[in-house]
């Protein structure tokens, strides 16, 4: 087996009937940053259907029904940065972003905007955010943050986000035309520089504001029904066999996840144990049998374990199985018993969204050993109940890959917020900060995404005194003797406030915060201690398990100095991940192609005629973008 990494382009979010029945096997074809759909490249979806037709008699959910609302939606918005060490610039007044602030500001009863603009401790800057399918009000995401075209600002360091309005935006005929506030999002810029650890203008003046956008709406899916096919029986069905087979709790009350509102459309609900992998979730609602009976399912169960138990057909099985819930675990148990490693894994997924303990230990191993399914190995396991899935998560943190201990790290922290091992403490309000006794190799991670983390994998990592090293442009760090070190603040018109401490890394993180350090100022200390010598620890930054990934299966089986069929079709299935989001370790900003704000918004590039939308497009999503994207790059 050999994990690769690779790259895609967006493709379609819009899922043709065939495409949608294909769901089961993965849709490689509807991968990338927009779409993100399901796990791999596998055999062509003419080839299931096929199969469904010759091999089965039972009607599924996708037979119906197509996934409605799985794109992200783009929000964008002209804001102001302020609190720049002078070195901030304003537009000239004929640029259309700078009018645009101006009267946003106005709008909010700002005095004099212009004398505002023209100070060098502001900035106008453009912010983009992408809300993911499924998100609900009140939700925190991350914006970009970046500088207009023609912008002379030299840095975005250490600047104040205001409050910012994110919408829709576009323009047509020349006028700027905006949707509704969807989200509020304002806070401290952290500049691309940080995390990259090297200085250009480029790293200066653009950055993210994690965690501190917040949704002012709920993002539904659904499911859209073919136009011959929208009735009222149709959809009645397809709730009826939906919600026999998924819930959720509303406000405490136990209530089925599908109700259906018109002929052609029914609105789905995400249960809990899916909300981080809803193309999952799509996959499998899409094989949910309208009407069965008990022998008929005891033959497809009969037939699913003989697929399941082969590597080429092993991922579709598996999802058929757990759309079919608790009869089919015992046909589940017997694939994580095959010493195949595909097989093994998709058993033991469906298993763990079935929140079955049998699933624990092989998805470890998994998430242990292949790169290419860790993942939805560690999502999966985010997604169980039981105390396997803890003791599992737990023990990943004392592993050597990076990836695999800060992605168990966020799993354990997801699922069991409270949990002693991973709650952690706010450090002076600056970011979140964890420290864990582990046995693995010492590290220090930081994220860029979700909100401001640090966590020491070691509680006693220790630091030789350097001569000198720096923490932001204040706070300055020298050596008292081996064993001491003396931490110093200065700013022009106060006091130099000093303390010492100890050589001990977590001494230093908190001594450093005491005296007003930040984030990004801890980040920039710990860089200079590494690359000066005085830390062997080992940096980490967002080391997240990636689910762009390709899983290839050995393929040197030959007839006649050619790949034999059983072979040929190995090498034709090979499973290639894509980007279910929203994920807990997925990051929808840098998923997204590389775009400004204000740019072009991800469309649809396919609809089947067969389908007619359950209602008409929003405006804004007809229109043209307000600025190209070369418009909006410095």
């Amino acid at each position: 087996m050999m994990p690769t990494s690779t790259r895609h382009q967006r493709s379609s979010l819009w899922l043709s009937r065939r495409a949608f029945l294909g769901l089961g096997l993965g849709l490689a074809a509807c991968s990338g940053c927009a779409s993100q759909l399901m796990r791999g490249q596998t055999p062509e979806a003419e080839e299931l259907v096929a199969d469904d037709k010759e091999k089965r008699e039972v009607e599924l959910v996708g037979d119906y029904a197509r996934p409605w609302g799985l794109h992200f939606t783009e929000l964008e918005s002209v804001g102001l940065v302020t609190n720049l060490d002078n070195t901030g610039r304003d537009l000239p007044p004929t640029a259309p972003q700078r009018q645009v602030l101006v009267n946003e500001m106005l709008s909010h009863e700002v005095q004099k905007p212009d004398k505002v603009l023209q100070s060098p401790t502001t900035s106008i800057v453009l912010v983009r955010g992408v809300l993911p399918p499924g998100i609900r009000k009140g939700d925190t995401f991350d914006v970009e943050v970046m500088l207009p075209g023609g912008s002379e600002t030299s840095s975005l360091r250490s600047g104040w986000l205001m409050s910012s309005r994110l919408r829709q935006v576009a323009v047509i005929d020349g006028t700027l035309h905006t949707g509704h506030v969807d989200a509020l999002v304002d806070g401290t810029v952290l500049v691309d520089a940080v995390f990259e650890n090297q200085s250009t203008r480029a790293t200066e003046t653009q950055g993210r504001i994690l965690g501190r956008a917040m949704s002012n709406v709920t993002r539904d899916l659904g499911l859209a029904i073919r136009e011959q096919d929208a009735s009222y029986r149709i959809v009645t069905l397809i709730s009826r066999a939906i919600n026999n087979r998924f819930y959720t709790f509303d406000q405490g009350v136990k209530t089925g996840v599908c109700t259906a509102k018109r002929p052609n459309f029914l609105e789905l609900s995400i249960p809990a144990n899916y909300r981080h992998n809803i193309y999952h979730y799509v996959r499998v609602v899409a094989k949910i049998p309208l009407r069965e009976d008990g022998v008929k399912r005891a033959q497809r169960l009969e037939l699913l374990e003989k697929k399941l138990l082969e590597p080429a057909s092993a991922a579709s099985a598996a999802v058929q199985l757990e759309a079919i819930g608790k009869d089919a675990i015992d046909a589940l148990k017997r694939g994580i018993a095959s010493s195949d490693p595909e097989v093994k894994f998709y058993s033991a997924e469906a298993l763990a969204y079935l929140d079955d303990p049998a699933a624990a230990a092989p998805l470890g191993e998994v998430a242990r050993s292949e790169s290419a399914f860790r993942w939805h190995a560690l999502t999966a396991l985010t997604a169980m109940n039981h105390v396997s899935a803890l003791s599992v998560l737990s023990e990943l943190l004392h592993v050597d890959s990076a990836e695999t201990r800060y992605g168990a790290f966020r799993a354990i922290h997801t699922r069991s917020p409270d949990d002693p091992s991973t709650r952690g403490e706010t450090l002076g309000d600056a970011f979140y900060y964890h420290l864990l006794p582990t046995s693995g190799e010492p590290m220090v991670h930081f994220t860029r995404s979700k909100r401001p983390e640090m966590v020491l994998f070691g509680h006693d990592q220790r630091f030789t005194p350097p001569e000198a090293a720096n923490a932001g442009k204040s706070i300055l760090v020298t050596t008292i003797n081996d064993e001491t070190v003396k931490v110093s603040r200065f700013r022009a018109g106060e006091d130099t406030l000093s303390e010492t401490c100890g050589t001990s890394l977590d001494q230093l993180i908190r001594t450093v915060v005491r005296l007003g350090g930040g984030y990004a100022d801890v980040i920039q200390l710990i860089h200079e201690l590494k690359k000066n010598g005085s830390l062997a620890s080992r940096i980490a930054i967002e080391a997240l398990p990636s689910p762009r990934r390709e899983f290839q299966r050995d393929s040197e089986e030959t007839v006649n100095g050619n790949p034999s069929e059983a072979s040929a079709a190995a090498i034709e299935a090979n499973r290639q991940t894509a980007d279910p989001a929203p994920g807990i370790f997925s990051d929808p900003l840098k998923q997204q192609p590389a775009a400004s704000p204000l740019s072009e918004s991800p469309t649809d590039t396919y609809v089947d005629p067969a389908y007619r939308e359950p209602q008409e497009k929003g405006f804004l999503d007809r229109i043209n973008p307000w600025s190209k994207k070369e418009e909006a790059t410095p």
